[in-house]
């Protein structure tokens, strides 16, 4: 599975470089997502740029990486999706169970705010 990962101070952003997202990607997906979090990273921004196609495996890694950043009390964002795969995730319902943003800076922006907002909870 070809990604990059720019970690940066209150998230990581994860750019997959793979037109498929698929059951052939998808456990070292889930093992990068596991990794992440493990070692501390609870905010994750999923650039999905180059991603054309996505099937049922690639939904079920999203949906990991999703609860296990909601478990570290922080926040996966989707970003950049295409026409097809946002389909996908619509018909699957799960465009209201995951933050989709249009771009990687409103995901940041998206970061920010929620971190502010857990901030003034806990204060």
């Amino acid at each position: 599975m070809k990604y990059s990962i720019e970690k940066h101070g209150k998230y990581v952003l994860l750019s997959l470089q793979e037109e498929k997202l698929d059951s052939s990607q998808a456990p070292s997906l889930k093992s990068e997502f596991i990794t992440l979090t493990q070692s501390g990273t609870r905010n994750l921004i999923l650039d999905m740029s180059g991603v054309k196609y996505v099937d049922s495996s690639g939904l079920s890694a999203i949906l990991v990486a999703n609860r296990l950043v909601t478990e570290q009390h922080g926040t996966l964002v989707l970003t950049c999706l295409s026409d097809h795969v946002m389909k996908l995730i619509t018909i699957s319902k799960l465009d209201s169970v995951l933050n989709i943003l249009p771009t990687i800076e409103e995901g940041v922006d998206r970061i920010f705010m929620e971190e502010l907002e857990r901030d003034l909870r806990q204060h």
